[in-house]
C-alpha cells in the first residue's frame, strides 16, 4: 500500500512539474508574439514618418500637415482592437498611401506638376478627421482608400506658356473642389 501511495505522489509531482514547464513555455511564446507584433507596429510607424519627412523635403507636403498625416497611423488602434487582421489592413492602407504619393511624385518629376500634387495633398489632408474617434473601421476600410484616389494628378506635362499667347485663367477653386468630389464626401452626403 505504501508503495502505491509513493508512486502516486511521485507521478503527481512529475505531472505538476511537466505542467509548469509547458505553461511557462506557453507564456514565453505569447510574450514573444506580443513583442513581434509591437515591433511590427513600431516599424510601420517609423517607416511612415520617415516617408512623410521625405515628402515634406520634396515640398509636396507642408510641414504643418505632417502631424495630421501621422494621425492616420497613430489613431488606427484608438477604436479598433489590436489583432493581426487589423495590423495587416493598416499595413495595406499605409502602403497604398505611400505608393500612391511616391508614384505621383515620380510622375511629377516628368510632368512638372508639383504644385498640382501639393494642392491635391492639401485637399487630402483637409478631408482627414479632426478627432481620434473618427478614425474608425469605416474610415480605414472605405473613406481612406477613396481619399487616396484624390491624390492622383494629370499624366500630361505642363504646357509651356508661349509669349504670344495670353495665359488662360485658372479655374475657380469652388469648381475644382466640386470636380474632385471624393467617395468620402459622397458617403457623408448619403
Amino acid at each position: 500500500m505504501n508503495v502505491i501511495v509513493l508512486v502516486t505522489v511521485f507521478l503527481l509531482i512529475t505531472i505538476l512539474g511537466v505542467y509548469l514547464v509547458v505553461e511557462n513555455n506557453r507564456r514565453k511564446a505569447i510574450e514573444a508574439e506580443k513583442r513581434a507584433y509591437n515591433e511590427r507596429v513600431r516599424e510601420l510607424h517609423r517607416h511612415f514618418k520617415a516617408r512623410l519627412a521625405e515628402f515634406a523635403e520634396a515640398r509636396i507636403v507642408r510641414p504643418k500637415y505632417l502631424p495630421k498625416l501621422q494621425a492616420i497611423i497613430s489613431n488606427f488602434f484608438v477604436v479598433q482592437p489590436h489583432n493581426e487582421e487589423n495590423l495587416l489592413h493598416l499595413e495595406k492602407v499605409t502602403d497604398l498611401f505611400l505608393a500612391t504619393v511616391t508614384n505621383e511624385l515620380k510622375k511629377c518629376q516628368v510632368t512638372g506638376r508639383f504644385d498640382e500634387l501639393a494642392e491635391q495633398m492639401q485637399y487630402f489632408v483637409a478631408e482627414l478627421p479632426n478627432t481620434g474617434i473618427a478614425f474608425n473601421r469605416a474610415f480605414y476600410h472605405e473613406i481612406l482608400p477613396a481619399l487616396i484616389v484624390v491624390i492622383r494628378t494629370s499624366d500630361e506635362p505642363l504646357p509651356h506658356v508661349e509669349a504670344t499667347k495670353p495665359a488662360e485663367p485658372e479655374a475657380a477653386p469652388e469648381q475644382f473642389i466640386k470636380a474632385n468630389t471624393t467617395k468620402a464626401q459622397e458617403l457623408v452626403n448619403d
